[in-house]
């Protein structure tokens, strides 16, 4: 008779090589949110100019954007609790179950008579604003997020310009401008399953990526509350100046087919795609690049550099056009990387090492949701202000004004943030000595 033995040892999750994880990594999560996009950006590419149907004076596609956005700004109030409570259990099924319900709204958008389908845009864009969150999770925490998080970056500057030239395709094959988004989304599907497949099989952050970055494990209420109170003026600087960069950028991005039309290039489909490129190469160099700094903090005031450049870059770019020094496309192209330089940081890596350089074990999770909560707040804003207080103004000059007071003021709060975290950081190593 066999006494005392031994229960069996519970199996462990094998160690991949980073390399591998590295990979593996960004391809799924550049894929996983390039095909988000083609739920959410198709109708960008509609003109819908034959639809007279509007409310409030509002013509049908601002109507249309308006309702997505609000639904997808909804979307990020929600994940501020959600996405920092969330943990690792689930986040595949999730990720399929909301982009479904969004494509679901696509199809009843090209059902509903106008104008009453705008309004069904609210759902559309209601389950798409977790995404970031659920898939940026598989991510984070890592001792390269910054090139896992710029490549991930680099998805929805990309994604945003090829779904649009798809779908300027799929109506040129003769799909209905109401039916082309739903139809775009469905071309999407199997790189969305695969992708999420993927993801669900990559390993947590091994031990040394915790000494390093700091363990990621979710933030309940009084976890979140003490974070804003130990740290809530840097975080209103810098959201204050995303939520310019977020409306702005999510003009740019839904009136694309507007400002090329005003510039010369109407209907001409490997526009959004070829000015994307650059941009896209642009921001991922340079934010990819952060990786190399070890120090949390000194990572952390470089990122803030990083925005102040591409706030410049957006004035001095526009100042440069009006000027007659270069041309429409190049406009185009310096206007989205200054956007993007200044845009991406937070939606990854200046939150990711936020967290590593406080030295509290987070997510960034939350703090980006409250970013891109109070950023679509924003982006709503500015669409209602351009269409009930200046309803005459033409897209350039709207978006050229818009350009100037963005790089003025984000240029301005970043650098207020970026002394407070230079304080701080001295502080610590005063204290630590």
């Amino acid at each position: 008779m066999v006494t005392g033995s031994t229960p069996p040892r519970e199996a462990q999750p094998p160690r991949w090589p980073s390399s591998i994880v590295t990979t593996l990594g960004a391809v799924a999560g550049f894929c996983a949110y390039f095909c988000m996009y083609a739920f959410r950006k198709p109708i960008a590419a509609a003109e819908f100019a034959d639809v007279r149907a509007g409310i409030l004076g509002i013509d049908y596609k601002t109507l249309a954007i308006i309702a997505q956005v609000a639904g997808y700004a909804a979307s990020k109030l929600i994940g501020v609790r959600v996405i920092a409570e969330a943990g690792r259990r689930g986040r595949g099924k999730a990720i399929l179950a909301l982009i479904g319900l969004s494509w679901i709204a696509l199809i009843l958008f090209a059902i509903v008579p106008t104008p009453w389908n705008a309004w069904i845009m609210i759902l559309n864009g209601l389950p798409l604003g977790m995404i970031w969150g659920l898939v940026f999770s598989y991510l984070e925490g890592r001792r390269n997020s910054e090139l896992l998080g710029a490549i991930l970056c680099a998805s929805f500057i990309l994604s945003s310009g090829v779904v649009k030239t798809v779908a300027t395709l799929l109506m040129a094959a003769g799909v209905g401008e109401f039916w082309m988004p739903a139809a775009t989304g469905l071309l999407f599907f199997p790189l969305l399953f695969g992708s999420v497949w993927v993801l669900e099989r990559l390993p947590p952050p091994n031990a040394e990526d915790e000494r390093e970055r700091t363990p990621r494990v979710p933030m309940d209420g009084a976890d979140r509350r003490a974070f804003l109170r130990e740290h809530g003026l840097a975080l209103v600087l810098l959201v204050a100046g995303y939520v310019l960069l977020t409306a702005i950028r999510d003009f740019r991005d839904n009136f694309a087919a507007e400002l090329w039309a005003g510039l010369g290039y109407s209907h001409v489909a490997a526009v959004f795609s070829a000015s994307e490129i650059p941009v896209a190469a642009i921001a991922l160099g340079g934010l990819g690049a952060l990786m190399l700094i070890r120090d949390n903090m000194r990572a952390l005031l470089v990122m803030h550099g990083v925005v102040i450049a591409g706030a410049v870059l957006l004035g001095l770019s526009t100042l440069a056009f009006q000027a007659g020094a270069i041309g429409p496309i190049s406009w185009m192209i310096l206007t989205g990387a200054g956007l993007y330089l200044s845009y991406t940081p937070f939606n990854a890596m200046l939150f990711d090492r936020m967290i590593a350089a406080i030295g509290k074990a987070g997510n960034a999770g939350f703090l980006i949701y409250i970013a891109d909560a109070s950023g679509y707040c924003g982006s709503v804003a500015l669409l209602l202000y351009r269409s009930v207080a200046e309803p005459g103004m033409r897209w350039l000059p709207f978006f050229t004004g818009c350009c100037y007071a963005t790089a003025i003021v984000v240029g301005v709060l970043t650098l207020a943030s970026a002394f407070y975290f230079h304080h701080r950081g001295r502080r610590m190593v005063a204290l630590a000595v």
